[in-house]
């Protein structure tokens, strides 16, 4: 069929035109196709066939057959016939495009030739481009190694010139060193030549070359001329602290501070001589701060205003003056030995400038020694802060300013030892302490730690020093003599208004720290106070005397203790409670005193006819008018006898009371004039008086309503409002 295909397709090739026109006819030369049956057929082995048959059960194709009812065969032939015409279809259609293909065929040869010639020249290419790269390789192992040397060189030249650097010694640097003032010019080449002499010093490769053999001395004996003339300079810097009049902080931040890498290059380069520099700045500054403290504490002792004395105690009379008794104060320079006034002050302006001693001197002031203490410890501060910044920044050692200010520590001690033995001014040395305890704070605020330990040595010696002077304040009152301390006057006691005043102070001062030990000690002063006040009032002759000079010191003392602050607490509550017990008892020996038949009546036989739930009602009343400043208590009604009360027994009273009650009132209310010192506490005494009064005859109204024939005895008696507008016109008057 091939060979068919050749024969027809040649003739074509030569006749182009003729071969469109004709139409080749396939299918009348071949025929129609038939297959024969083939004899082996029926022994084709059906192994498998129902394997097959299952698979096309569900198979579109083979259902349509089947369906039909076509016989296998049959349908087989007529798709291979199918098959042949589309066949033969094909090869009609290849027929039809042979001249294409030819033309086709000849450009694919042309294209392989050009192909060809390509290869050639690309492979010639290729092998030039082999040669370059070999070359290109070349040279860039020889860059390579070059830039590697021009590496290493430029490291040694580096290290090169770093070493002729450092070791060379320069004309310029010789002429300064030598023959140049010191200045920051000699600053900078001092510096310089430092760093060379590290770098001999340290660099093992540097001491075994031999450039080192050459410039060594050289190196040495500027090095030894640089020590000597900055030491030259240094100390005479140090010499001008000496001066009188200097101002040492303006030197030392303006001057010193200037050439602090004098000191640094000395202590690097000539230990021994910087450890010179360094002895004989602590020698000029012990001295020359030992000298300033020295003449301004002498200054500061010229200004002191002596406030106590031994003799000044809460329990010491003073009256007595003996021929050889030291002359006092006037009193008006002495109010504060007991009293805090305006010394508190002092802890306000606690960051105030130190005292000027000659300023003050020419004004003719005295100061209590808080004063000057504050002023010394305030400068020692001042100075210290100053110099231990100083002492850090110039030689860069802080424990250098505890060897200088040892000297300035031993003035202030001595000094401090002095003053401290003979001080008997408590409220001073409280004083003193919260000062310490306020520079603590300031001096930690300014993180310098250097009077940590001297500021709790002095705070540790106070207040040993105020137990001692407190305790005999203590005991001045334990072992006081009643007789001479006696006064006969129910006015406050000048002891009692020493104690006021002096706890007053201590408990204000004490608000701020809470020290518990002292809370305790002025619980043994108040035990101690109360016993002495209870002998000195039974020196009096009448019981009411003795508790209106217990009520006068008690009010005394509250008022005082309310002036202080709010701080009074158990103290004040304590006095309260006495007071409020002593009024109680004045206010019955009072109404006692002028109306003695009418309470004796009403207590003893009164009390079972009246009404208390009416007595409590009106009590209830008075308070909420304001007319009852305290409380009272009803009479037990079973208390009364059983005999029967008559209109012949009520009505003296009732009569006597009607003429004389204004009176009777009027004298209690001269008597609470004259008697209490606080007028607006006699008033009070007074009101709480009337007040119990008008119970009483509240008492006495009652039991007559119930008494036969009490209601004849209505005419004399005085009415309740009566009583009450008097007791409202004296509640007025204050």
């Amino acid at each position: 069929m091939a060979d068919v295909a050749g024969v027809t397709v040649s003739p074509s090739i030569g006749e182009t035109s003729d071969a469109q026109k004709n139409v080749f006819d396939l299918g009348a030369f071949v025929g129609d196709l038939t297959l024969e049956e083939d004899p082996s057929s029926d022994d084709i082995s059906l192994e498998g066939l129902e394997q097959e048959l299952e698979e096309c059960r569900n198979n579109d194709v083979v259902a349509n057959i089947l369906s039909k009812g076509t016989k296998l065969r049959d349908y087989t032939k007529g798709v291979e016939n199918d098959l042949r015409k589309v066949e033969l279809d094909s090869i009609q259609d290849y027929i039809k495009e042979s001249d294409n293909l030819v033309s086709l065929h000849d450009q694919i040869r042309d294209c392989d030739s050009i192909l060809s010639q390509m290869e050639t020249l690309l492979s010639g290419f290729q092998a030039e481009i082999g040669s370059i790269s070999s070359d290109i390789r070349i040279l860039q192992e020889k860059s390579m190694d070059m830039s590697l040397r021009l590496k290493n060189r430029k490291v040694a030249e580096s290290k090169l010139a770093k070493f002729v650097e450092d070791i060379i010694v320069p004309p310029r640097m010789v002429d300064v060193l030598v023959d140049g003032e010191v200045n920051e010019e000699y600053m900078r080449t001092l510096e310089i030549l430092s760093k060379k002499l590290k770098f001999i010093e340290v660099d093992p490769m540097v001491k075994a070359s031999k450039a080192l053999k050459d410039v060594q001395p050289e190196l040495e004996k500027l090095r030894q001329k640089a020590v000597s003339k900055v030491f030259d300079f240094i100390v005479q810097k140090l010499y001008a602290l000496r001066k009188p009049k200097t101002n040492i902080q303006i030197l030392q931040q303006n001057v010193l501070l200037k050439y602090k890498y004098v000191v640094t290059f000395l202590n690097e380069h000539g230990k021994e001589i910087y450890n010179e520099v360094r002895a004989a700045y602590i020698d000029t500054m012990n001295k020359v701060l030992s000298a300033h403290f020295r003449a301004y504490i002498q200054a500061l002792e010229k200004l002191q205003l002596d406030i106590a004395t031994y003799n000044d105690l809460i329990g010491v009379e003073t009256r007595s003056s003996g021929l050889f008794t030291r002359a006092r104060e006037p009193l008006k320079n002495r109010s504060a030995v007991f009293a805090l006034g305006d010394r508190i002050n002092i802890l306000k302006e606690i960051e105030e400038p130190a005292l000027i001693p000659h300023i003050a001197e020419a004004s003719s002031i005295k100061y209590p020694y808080e004063q000057l203490f504050r002023s010394l410890q305030k400068l020692l501060m001042d100075t210290a802060t100053s110099e231990y910044n100083f002492c850090d920044d110039f030689f860069g050692e802080k424990p250098i300013f505890y060897e200088i200010f040892a000297g300035p520590f031993g003035v202030i001690d001595e000094h401090f030892n002095s003053v401290l033995p003979n001080c008997y001014d408590a409220i001073g040395l409280m004083l003193m302490i919260q000062i310490i305890h306020k520079h603590q704070l300031i001096m930690s605020r300014r993180r310098i730690p250097c009077l940590d330990s001297y500021l709790d040595k002095v705070n540790i010696s106070l207040w040993p020093r105020f137990k001692l002077v407190f305790d005999m304040h203590l005991n001045s009152l334990r072992n006081a003599n009643v007789k001479t301390l006696w006064e006969d006057d129910v006015h406050p006691h000048y002891v009692m208004r020493r104690y006021a005043e002096f706890t007053a102070s201590l408990i204000h001062l004490n608000a701020e720290c809470g020290d518990g030990q002292l809370d305790l000690n002025l619980e043994r002063l108040r035990m101690a106070v109360d016993d002495l006040l209870i002998k000195l009032a039974k020196n009096f002759a009448k019981q009411k005397l003795q508790t209106v000079f217990l009520i006068n010191n008690y009010d005394m003392t509250i008022t005082v203790l309310k002036e202080a602050g709010p701080e009074g607490g158990k103290i004040q509550m304590h006095f309260e409670e006495l007071l409020k017990s002593n009024t109680t008892i004045f206010v019955e020996e009072l109404l006692q005193e002028h109306f003695n038949s009418l309470i004796k009546f009403v207590k003893s036989r009164a009390c079972k006819y009246h009404n208390k739930d009416n007595v409590l009602f009106f009590i209830s009343i008075l308070k909420y008018t304001g007319l009852i400043v305290c409380n009272f208590s009803a009479e037990d009604p079973t208390s009364g006898p059983d005999k029967p009360i008559t209109v012949a027994e009520v009505e003296p009273l009732v009569k006597d009371f009607a003429s004389r009650w204004k009176a009777a009132i009027e004298l209690m209310h001269k008597d609470v004039i004259t008697s209490f010192s606080n007028f607006l506490c006699g008033m009070e005494i007074l009101r709480a008086a009337l007040t119990q009064l008008l119970l009483y005859y509240t008492r006495l109204s009652d039991c007559i309503k119930r008494i036969v024939g009490g209601s004849a005895l209505n005419k004399d008696l005085v009415s309740i409002s009566s009583i009450m507008y008097e007791i409202r016109k004296y509640s007025r008057t204050f």
